[in-house]
């Protein structure tokens, strides 16, 4: 089972990127796919998560500027999106995937979000 992570980059603050992240390898629906990031020098936190069932939560950080969503064009709905708007320079970090399956929790690898002032 592997995560596969894409979209970050370099943007100028206020605007926008959509990270995307598969899980392959499985024929199960993760429980909930979520979207963590982590900052230079600071602690990995959660951003948002979507359960199978479409329940999503975000952090309070996000301020209704991220949308995340799961691909429901397949059973299994293993791709997430995490939609970014209004960037601005505090959420540069490193955006990490992440899925629950039962007991067992997946990550991918980090892809990169730079936001310049």
């Amino acid at each position: 089972v592997q995560l596969q992570a894409s979209g970050g980059g370099l943007v100028q603050a206020g605007g926008s990127l959509r990270l995307s992240c598969t899980l392959s390898g499985t024929i199960v629906s993760a429980n909930t796919m979520s979207w963590y990031r982590q900052a230079p020098g600071k602690q990995r936190e959660l951003v948002a998560t979507e359960t199978n069932g479409g329940a999503t939560t975000y952090a309070d950080f996000v301020e209704g500027r991220f949308t995340i969503s799961r691909d429901n064009t397949k059973n299994t709905k293993n791709t997430v999106y995490l939609q970014m708007n209004s960037l601005k320079p505090e959420d540069t970090a490193a955006y990490y995937c992440n899925a629950q399956i039962g007991i067992r929790t997946y990550w991918g690898q980090g892809t990169l979000v730079t936001v310049s002032s």
